[in-house]
């Protein structure tokens, strides 16, 4: 039996033009080359296809969180060098040497395990080493990186290409942990330096760090100066806000995006007719009302009821009553919507724009939530090319 085509009028617009734009934007800010981060299905955007936008718009390397994550870009033959971000399991050890990923190394149990793996292939495997410098979430805190820088050094099977760490607070652009962070990460490259280990590559920026804290990520690279810096984007590469103080915005990053549905119901109602789940609103006057079918299912925030707004007719829509699982409800007042009316929930129409730090607000949350919270029911359409 042929599979049944998407009958549904809700579905994702995703540009990849915007992607590969936003690409270029983030390496000429940084004056440095990117690594597209493609995990979580792209943010949410499609990983086939943020890969391939991110390598049209110059990006000379992908990440992933997981080995399954780049076994599906390989399947569709995407060859680029692709980080592994973390350490995974010992057991997927031979795949990631089959899909021939980069490592991302922490922890001396599993460089030794790799090392074992590599040389019982007569193959010389490229990691990177992770220095905790701050985020305390993975990666070889202070006290362990001699260990570390130890154990890759006496490890034949391997080959030190990068170093790097994770910036816990670049978002945030007063803090001043970037900059204890910076300089903890300085003194790891004196480590380095000691044992004699030369890593080509030096990464350290996320999208914030890149468009904040440039000059200060580039003077704490200054201890390994024939080193390539480079840039792990991952939010920006899809033009979305890293955070409050850092809008993408601001520095020419362009959402890429857009959730659209359709008008499937619409229906004129009383004042004081409450509507949807528990009856937590009520028409304010006679008015007109407009069933969309997109819901809690396909991502979109059940606090959006009653806080959120959507597009119809170019104007800003309130979103009333509880957003159930497959559909939601917009207020119309006096204007007359009709059944097929497009609806734009996240994007442009016309003249007006729903951003989806808007949907994060509301939610309370942050817009890396919102996006790869974003359903698999939804289709995922490519508009714009990306070269």
């Amino acid at each position: 039996m042929s599979p049944v085509p998407d009958l549904r009028p809700t579905r994702a617009e995703v540009d990849a033009g915007a992607i590969a734009r936003n690409v270029g934007r983030i390496a000429a800010a940084a004056g440095a080359d990117v690594c597209a981060v493609v995990k979580a299905d792209g943010y949410g955007h499609g990983a086939v296809t943020a890969a391939r936008a991110a390598l049209a718009g110059g990006a000379t390397w992908l990440a992933v969180a997981l080995v399954e994550e780049a076994a599906v870009l390989r399947d569709v033959g995407v060859t680029a060098p692709v980080l592994l971000l973390s350490e995974p399991t010992p057991a997927a050890i031979p795949h990631l040497l089959d899909l021939d990923l980069t490592p991302t190394v922490y922890a001396p149990a599993f460089v030794a395990a790799l090392d074992a793996a590599a040389r019982a292939r007569g193959r010389r495997v490229a990691v990177h080493a992770k220095l905790d410098t701050g985020m305390g979430r993975v990666g070889a805190p202070p006290e362990d990186w001699p260990a570390l820088l130890d154990a890759i050094a006496a490890a034949p099977g391997l080959a030190l290409e990068g170093v790097e760490t994770h910036l816990a607070r670049a978002d945030e652009p007063s803090a001043p942990t970037t900059g204890a962070q910076l300089a903890r990460f300085a003194a790891g490259l004196a480590e380095l330096r000691a044992r004699g280990l030369a890593p080509r590559l030096l990464h350290v920026a996320n999208t914030a760090g890149a468009l904040v804290h440039g000059d200060a990520v580039r003077a704490a690279g200054a201890g390994l100066p024939d080193a390539a810096p480079l840039v792990r984007a991952g939010i920006g590469v899809y033009g979305l806000d890293p955070g409050g103080e850092v809008r993408a915005v601001d520095h020419g990053l362009e959402p890429a995006l857009r959730l659209v549905s359709a008008v499937s119901f619409v229906k004129r109602i009383a004042a004081g007719t409450p509507v949807s789940y528990g009856h937590r609103w009520a028409a304010p006057v006679d008015g007109w009302l407009a069933t969309v079918p997109v819901g809690y299912a396909d991502g979109v925030p059940r606090a959006l009821g009653g806080h959120g707004e959507a597009l119809l007719g170019g104007r800003r829509r309130p979103v009333v009553g509880t957003v159930t699982m497959d559909q939601l409800l917009l207020w119309c007042g006096d204007d007359v919507p009709d059944v097929d009316d497009e609806v734009v929930l996240l994007g442009t129409q016309g003249e007006a724009h729903v951003a989806m730090g808007e949907w994060a607000a509301a939610a309370g949350t942050i817009t890396y939530e919102v996006a790869t919270g974003l359903g698999p029911r939804l289709p995922r359409v490519v508009v714009g090319a990306a070269g």
